[in-house]
C-alpha cells in the first residue's frame, strides 16, 4: 500500500475525511467502523453518501471490507456536470449536501445536483433552508458568487421524505483570501417558517411567537411563511423555523428548530426554542456561525498563498477535530489568537489565521 495513504479509525468524522481526501488527492483508509456495535460496519446512509461521491467524481475507487468495518478510498477528479441522487432516508439531504459544498467550486464544469429525500429533520444535520440562507453566503466571502444557488422544489419532512432540492455551483480557478475581523452590530433578522401537511396556521403561529422574543432586540425583523401543499409537501407532516441574523459587516449567525416525528411540540415551542438558540449563537460572537467554522477554516487553507484571518467564536469540538484533519491532509496549522474584550480579558473569541496552500483548480478548463 502506498505510504501516502492516511489511516483513521472509527466512523466519526467519516464524511469530512473522505472530502479532504478528494481535495488533497491523498488516499485514505478507515478501520474499525462500529466494530464493537451490535450492527457492525457502515450504515446505509453512509453507503448512499459513498455512491454519491462516486457519481460526482471520475476515477474514484472505493473498497469496502466484507463486514463493512473497513474502507479504502483512492480519490479521482471532479468533472462537474449534472447529477441526480436519491438520498437514503436515514439522514436528511443536508447530511449529503453539507459535505459536497466544498468540492463543488473545484469541478471542471459547473456542478448541478438534484437530490431527493428529507429536506429537514430535527438533529445535528442542517436543513436545506439553513444551507440556502447561511452556508452559501459563506462561500461569497471567498469569491464564489455568480451561479451559486439552492432551490427547494419540494419539501419533505421525516420520516418518509419526498422532498427535492437543486444545488448549482460555478467552477472557480482560485479562492480569494479572507480578512474578516469585524463582527459589527446586528442590524436585521430574517427567517422562514415552513410547514408540510399540517394547518397553514402553524407557520403563522411560529412567526408570532418568535417575534415576541426578537422584537425586544432588533426592529428590522422579517419572517416569512412558506407553506407547501399537495405533491410539493412531501409524504410526512412537519413544520419548522430557520432564523438568520446579519450584522453591519455582513457576519451571519443562525439557528433552527423543527418538529420531531413521534414527539408533540407546539409551533410556539418550536419558535421560542429557535429564537433562544439564535440569541445564544449571537452571544458566542465571532464573524462566522458556529455550524460553519469548519467550512471557513477549510476554504482558508485552500486559499491563495497569503495570510487569511477570520474572527470566530469559541471553537466547537467539531472545528477542533477539523483542524487536526486539515493538518493531516494538507500540513497546514493555524495560529489561534484570543481576542481581547473591552476590559482586556479574553472574550472567548479567537482570531484564526493561516497561510493558504494556493490550491488551484486543475480540473477547470481554461477560459
Amino acid at each position: 500500500m502506498p505510504s501516502d495513504t492516511l489511516r483513521f479509525s472509527t466512523h466519526h468524522h467519516l464524511r469530512q475525511r473522505l472530502v479532504l481526501a478528494i481535495l488533497s488527492g491523498r488516499s485514505v483508509r478507515v478501520d474499525n467502523i462500529r466494530s464493537d456495535d451490535v450492527h457492525v460496519g457502515l450504515r446505509e446512509y453512509e453507503i448512499s453518501f459513498l455512491r454519491l461521491l462516486e457519481k460526482i467524481t471520475n476515477g474514484t475507487t472505493i473498497e469496502i471490507s466484507v463486514t463493512g468495518t473497513s474502507l479504502l478510498l483512492h480519490p479521482g477528479l471532479l468533472p462537474g456536470g449534472s447529477y441526480h441522487h436519491s438520498c437514503h432516508l436515514g439522514r436528511p439531504i443536508g447530511y449529503y449536501l453539507e459535505a459536497l459544498i466544498p468540492l463543488a467550486p473545484f469541478c471542471k464544469k459547473p456542478l448541478e445536483l438534484n437530490l431527493t429525500g428529507i429536506t429537514g429533520q430535527e438533529g445535528r444535520d442542517m436543513t436545506a433552508d439553513m444551507i440556502r440562507t447561511v452556508t452559501l453566503p459563506h462561500l461569497h466571502l471567498f469569491g464564489i458568487t455568480d451561479g451559486l444557488e439552492l432551490q427547494i422544489k419540494k419539501r419533505g419532512s421525516a420520516p418518509l421524505g419526498g422532498g427535492q432540492v437543486v444545488f448549482k455551483c460555478p467552477a472557480v480557478r482560485q479562492l480569494q483570501t479572507i480578512h474578516f475581523l469585524e463582527r459589527g452590530k446586528i442590524r436585521k433578522i430574517r427567517g422562514v417558517a415552513y410547514s408540510t401537511r399540517v394547518s397553514p396556521q402553524f407557520a403563522n403561529r411560529m412567526v408570532e411567537s418568535a417575534r415576541s422574543i426578537l422584537n425586544r432586540y432588533v426592529p428590522d425583523i422579517y419572517l416569512y411563511t412558506d407553506v407547501y401543499k399537495g405533491e410539493e409537501s412531501g409524504k410526512s407532516p412537519g413544520y419548522g423555523l430557520t432564523l438568520v441574523s446579519q450584522s453591519s459587516t455582513s457576519s451571519t449567525h443562525a439557528s433552527e428548530c423543527l418538529s420531531a416525528s413521534g414527539s408533540i411540540s407546539t409551533p410556539e415551542d418550536i419558535a421560542l426554542q429557535a429564537a433562544r438558540l439564535l440569541l445564544e449563537e449571537i452571544q458566542r460572537g465571532g464573524c462566522v456561525d458556529g455550524k460553519h467554522q469548519w467550512l471557513v477554516l477549510l476554504l482558508m487553507v485552500l486559499g491563495k498563498e497569503d495570510v487569511g484571518r477570520c474572527l470566530m467564536g469559541p471553537l466547537t469540538a467539531h472545528s477542533i477535530q477539523y483542524l487536526r484533519d486539515l493538518d493531516a491532509f494538507f500540513g497546514v496549522r493555524f495560529k489561534v489568537q484570543p481576542q481581547k474584550g473591552n476590559d482586556d480579558a479574553s472574550s472567548g473569541e479567537v482570531i484564526m489565521s493561516c497561510v493558504g496552500i494556493g490550491f488551484s483548480n486543475v480540473n477547470k478548463a481554461m477560459a
